[in-house]
């Protein structure tokens, strides 16, 4: 049998270390805090760097790659900036045998490099827009790390533009949050939040951020997306500036955006179960697995058998479908099930020599685990539907977890009672104090102030001041 999993009940977090290692989604590293990220988990990855590269540059954004190493000076010449990332940063102090003489910082991310070339790239308003990102590594040194959620190295994509007004660095802002929602729903059915963040969470050296939060099955918040508008900050530690149309020199308006191989843990964390990883079909890597029963079988009907799973396999993958048959020998059917369930391949199919006879097939979504008997010849549009359900379904079942684990709160009291319950949409007087004294007393953190939360005027569920709305409260990733 496939190895299995801590039930969730027994132990949320060993339940997912188990997934992660035995899905052989990644493994420890021997560098403390890193991670090895295996060819099923970098096979998630892939499709979701495929399907969000194709979203941003369908708003003209384009490719481009900088250093990884990035001289210390430039870090300091944004104060807030550097004061935000110093304890995490990595830093070069010798290489090629000897001392250097400007110790360089390895990318935690890459606004101030960025902004050097930018500099020298603008001149005009003419060439604004600048829209760039990069798919690229960082390091941000961890001192508690979890596989995918928060490892000292990680994977992401970064988002760099500049424009010419604070109001079209604001839309762009918004518009890649928009991407980040479109794409956390719409493709990974997981069901998010969308607001800005507070000034206490918001990014080192922006002036707004916003965030999109998504709820994780033990009714944590997970930041899976972040979108900030810089404003002139950058620009202006690196003079990047340009002569406008009113024959003057400006600085530019900026914004950064990003996402990490952290989407991979949410996925997990939303979706999967004791059973091991579920995907949602739109970013799997493997729909359809086909697996040939013919155990007792004549070697006429053993052929049979074989012959119509490749060619089933050969129909559904002309369909645009990723199909493996398990073909192996040396496992039995039901190793073969537990296998596919624990890595997560989306659809089931069963062929025997029976079922041949019949000219039906037997399918299993790995959401549902239920067995099916359909046509072979309809087979195809079957998975397909099938497929499309599984998606929709996914996504729904996210969503009313979520909102049955969303409560407004009114008091102190209610906010500490509740604190492991999920969302709470709590007043606050907006002083950053307060936020620190409620993390410190409870664990709880603000997420975001959600753009679909309607805000009316109350009273701070700690202080008693006044307050302009309902933020987000929760323990989070």
């Amino acid at each position: 049998m496939a190895e299995k999993l801590t039930p969730r009940e027994k132990g949320f977090s060993e339940w997912y270390v188990d997934l992660v290692q035995k899905a052989k989604l990644a493994d420890y590293s021997d560098v403390k805090g890193c991670m090895v990220i295996r060819p099923n988990g970098y096979a998630l990855w892939e499709n979701i760097q495929r399907v969000m590269d194709k979203m941003f540059k369908d708003t003209g954004v384009k490719n481009a790659y900088f250093p990884l190493l990035i001289p210390e000076s430039y870090l300091k010449k944004e104060a807030e900036h550097v004061e935000g990332f110093n304890p995490q940063l990595a830093v070069v102090t010798h290489a090629g045998g000897s001392k250097l003489e400007e110790p360089l910082v390895i990318r935690p991310t890459s606004e101030t490099i960025i902004n050097r070339s930018f500099s020298k790239w603008i001149q005009s308003y003419r060439d604004l827009p600048l829209l760039v990102n990069q798919w690229a590594n960082v390091m941000r040194w961890e001192m508690r790390t979890r596989l995918f959620l928060r490892t000292t190295e990680f994977l992401w994509q970064e988002g760099h533009t500049c424009h010419e007004t604070e109001a079209d660095a604001e839309e762009r802002t918004l518009q890649m949050l928009e991407v980040y929602r479109t794409f956390a729903e719409d493709y990974m059915a997981m069901p998010v939040l969308p607001g800005r963040k507070s000034e206490s969470e918001k990014f080192a050296g922006a002036l707004r951020t916003y965030s999109i939060e998504a709820m994780m099955q033990d009714k944590k918040a997970l930041q899976a997306g972040t979108s900030h508008n810089l404003g002139q900050n950058f620009a202006k530690a690196f003079d990047t500036t340009f002569q406008g149309r009113d024959g003057k020199v400006h600085h530019v308006w900026q914004t950064s955006w990003g996402s990490s191989t952290r989407l991979i843990g949410g996925l997990i964390l939303t979706h999967s179960d004791d059973a091991g990883l579920v995907v949602p079909p739109k970013i799997a890597a493997t729909h359809v697995v086909i697996i040939p029963i013919a155990g007792k079988a004549t070697d006429v009907e053993k052929t049979q058998v074989m012959e119509k799973s490749h060619a089933l396999a050969a129909d559904l993958r002309k369909a645009g479908l990723g199909v493996v048959v398990d073909d192996d020998e040396t496992k039995g059917p039901g190793f073969k099930y537990n296998e596919h369930e624990l890595i997560g391949t989306c659809l089931r199919i069963e062929l025997g020599p029976k079922d041949l006879a019949k000219g039906s097939c037997v399918m299993v979504r790995r959401d549902l685990r239920q067995k099916e008997f359909v046509s072979l010849d309809e087979a195809v549009a079957k998975a397909q539907t099938m497929l499309d359900q599984m998606q929709k379904d996914l996504f729904q079942k996210a969503k009313d977890f979520r909102d049955s684990h969303t409560f407004e709160v009114n008091s102190y009291e209610e906010l500490k009672a509740k604190a492991e319950d999920g969302f709470l949409l709590a007043h606050w007087d907006g002083d950053p104090k307060t936020e620190a004294r409620i993390k410190e007393e409870t664990g709880l953190t603000t997420r975001c102030r959600p753009f679909s939360l309607k805000q009316e005027p109350g009273k701070c569920v700690m202080t008693g001041n006044p307050s302009q709305g309902r933020i987000v409260f929760s323990k989070a990733y």
